[in-house]
């Protein structure tokens, strides 16, 4: 359903006003073109992906390191990453704007060189999809709305595969060492309430909180979810193997490319709700086996 979404939303293009465009980033600042811009640099693999979702993707001229779908950007020159961006190599480019993370350290010296910035802080579903309308704003091109339609669709068509869980399975999502979790606010946690688990990590403390390991071991999950990188790991961590979770083996360990999905918030959300639904009835609680039809609707391939 996403790719026939992200087809027509790039036939599909909205009028420009006659006054030009204006956009208001995250840090509050206000951006104008007489006209859309046509030079992007993204610095942030999930606005990346936002651009060419909304059909602009030939606009993109540079990209983070980290930026590698759909494919044709891999061939976009890499501009380094969010924590050490090439500035000189950014300039050289001439872009119309600049795409980046809020709190990215290269936005301060791109605007004293008169290079105009949008700023974006994404961290739960809402912001999603703001995210995509201000860009489907700026960029003039595609349609949020109907992504945005499309997401919802496949995240509830995830949830229906799952199906009613009594007890909910307790889950820890783990980004990366640290350890940090993906908190119930972030958009990683709502994808997982949506499919009925419910997280060990309590909504105060953030969208992606670092924990005291030692918190993990006394919440004793019964799945936990981590790049395949660091599965391996958990079980030489003091106290964990005490953890339902590793005692069962429910454990879902993701790929690379499974971890670019789940982790970044942009218009690829409804496949992620896919891979938690597969990893979830992939591991059911011994107390309930998964809803019969779960079983028979595979997810989407990854």
């Amino acid at each position: 359903m996403l790719l026939a979404c992200a087809l027509a939303a790039q036939l599909w293009v909205p009028a420009a006003s006659a006054q030009g465009i204006s956009v208001q980033d995250d840090r509050g600042v206000t951006v104008q073109w007489a006209q859309a811009p046509q030079r992007v640099v993204s610095l942030l693999p999930s606005l990346t992906e936002s651009v060419c979702a909304l059909g602009a993707c030939g606009r993109l001229v540079g990209v983070d390191r980290y930026s590698n779908f759909p494919d044709q950007v891999r061939q976009l020159p890499q501009l380094g990453g969010g924590l050490d961006p090439q500035l000189e190599r950014v300039v050289l480019l001439k872009p119309d704007v600049v795409l980046v993370a809020l709190g990215t350290r290269v936005v301060e010296p791109l605007q004293r060189l008169g290079i105009p910035v949008l700023a974006f802080d994404t961290q739960n579903m809402a912001d999603v999809e703001r995210v995509l309308r201000l860009l489907q704003k700026a960029l003039n091109s595609g349609n949020a709305d109907l992504l945005i339609a499309a997401m919802h669709a496949d995240i509830q068509a995830a949830a229906d595969r799952v199906g009613p869980m009594q007890p909910k399975p307790s889950v820890y999502y783990e980004v990366s060492p640290g350890p940090y979790a993906a908190g119930p606010a972030s958009f990683m946690g709502q994808l997982l309430s949506r499919l009925g688990a419910d997280n060990i990590v309590q909504a105060s403390l953030g969208a992606f909180p670092k924990l005291n390991p030692e918190f993990v071991v006394r919440a004793n999950p019964d799945l936990i979810l981590i790049h395949e990188a660091h599965a391996e790991g958990l079980a030489k961590r003091a106290g964990w193997t005490s953890i339902k979770a590793l005692q069962t083996q429910r454990v879902c360990r993701f790929t690379r490319q499974q971890s670019d999905v789940l982790e970044r918030p942009g218009p690829r959300m409804g496949q992620a709700a896919h891979l938690l639904a597969n990893c979830i009835l992939a591991h059911p609680q011994t107390e309930k086996q998964p809803h019969p039809q779960a079983l028979s609707k595979p997810g989407p391939a990854m």
